[in-house]
């Protein structure tokens, strides 16, 4: 007879599963590892079954956004307009940059919401993931559905301030025409864009938490070379042309130009294009397209690499 003092044997029963190794039980039994990752097309299904989840989560941080603020969702539209009359004051007023551009409020305004739109979104990406971390410890779910949730809050902080940019427009005695049709396909292929690179942060914030304080400095520095407040033609015209050429890629430039064609035909930066005429030039359907499955795709994947660190450690 067995007492409470006699040592308990632990060790598993001698049997079939004798002499096999962890991996080979795991085999044997169909175990794997937790938070595994999972393969891409695997994982590609698993985020869209969640896009109920991604949108409820973004409207919910959108609405939840500015709730302490006196003047609430207000502030959706009045932060980038304040930035375009600061802009205005200084590049406009100041530095005469509207005397070389026709209805400049509109131009300047369209340029500051659309390079707002990448700023932000790229912003949250940033943090997306080092911010949500009780979230992700919590709940099991495609850890990109976060960088995702934050680029479409972005969207709909632009759709809602465009609004008022349509307001503006219109008061600058600018008529909508056919081009106006055009913002759906520019917005479509930017946020494409803007989720490339967000992904491609968050997956560089959740590991080096220092790179949300230097993102200001860069984008800032990326606003400042893009012609967001005055326009770049007459500074690169004595470039030689494989600098302008270069330059024309700016995918900030890029995107800009569509959304100023779309608003304003007739005041877009053609210079950069080389364009005379008052029509868009087609290759820069095909800039934006490229910059956004590029950057879409590779942020997909960059992210998806690392899917099972995230929230570890």
């Amino acid at each position: 007879m067995s007492t409470l003092s006699d040592p308990v044997n632990l060790s598993a029963p001698r049997g079939t599963d004798a002499g096999l190794t962890p991996k080979q039980l795991a085999d044997k039994y169909g175990l794997s590892v937790s938070g595994k990752r999972p393969s891409l097309p695997k994982y590609i299904r698993q985020l869209w079954a969640r896009r109920a989840f991604i949108s409820a989560f973004a409207t919910a941080r959108l609405v939840a956004q500015y709730t302490t603020a006196k003047l609430g969702q207000l502030w959706q539209v009045l932060t980038p307009l304040l930035n375009c009359a600061v802009f205005y004051l200084v590049f406009g007023v100041i530095m005469k940059s509207r005397d070389g551009v026709p209805v400049y409020v509109a131009w300047l305004c369209v340029g500051v919401f659309v390079f707002q739109f990448s700023q932000s979104a790229i912003q949250a990406g940033t943090r997306s993931i080092s911010d949500n971390l009780g979230l992700i410890r919590a709940l099991h779910f495609p850890r990109a559905s976060l960088p995702i949730a934050f680029t479409v809050i972005q969207l709909q902080q632009l759709l809602i301030s465009m609004v008022v940019l349509v307001a503006i427009v219109l008061a600058n005695h600018v008529k909508p025409g056919m081009t106006w049709l055009l913002i759906i396909p520019a917005l479509l292929l930017q946020s494409l864009f803007n989720t490339g690179l967000a992904m491609v942060m968050a997956r560089i914030g959740a590991k080096t938490s220092d790179i949300s304080q230097l993102m200001p400095f860069l984008l800032r520095t990326w606003m400042y070379v893009s012609g967001v407040m005055y326009s770049v033609s007459g500074y690169i015209q004595s470039w030689p042309t494989i600098w302008q050429t270069v330059y024309s890629w700016n995918p900030a430039t890029v995107y800009m130009d569509l959304m100023r064609y779309a608003f304003m035909p007739d005041s877009f930066d053609k210079a950069v294009y080389g364009s005379k005429a008052l029509v868009l030039p087609h290759h820069i359907w095909i800039m934006a397209g490229s910059w956004a499955v590029v950057a879409f795709v590779i942020g997909f994947v960059f992210f998806w690499k690392s899917e099972e660190e995230y929230g570890r450690g």
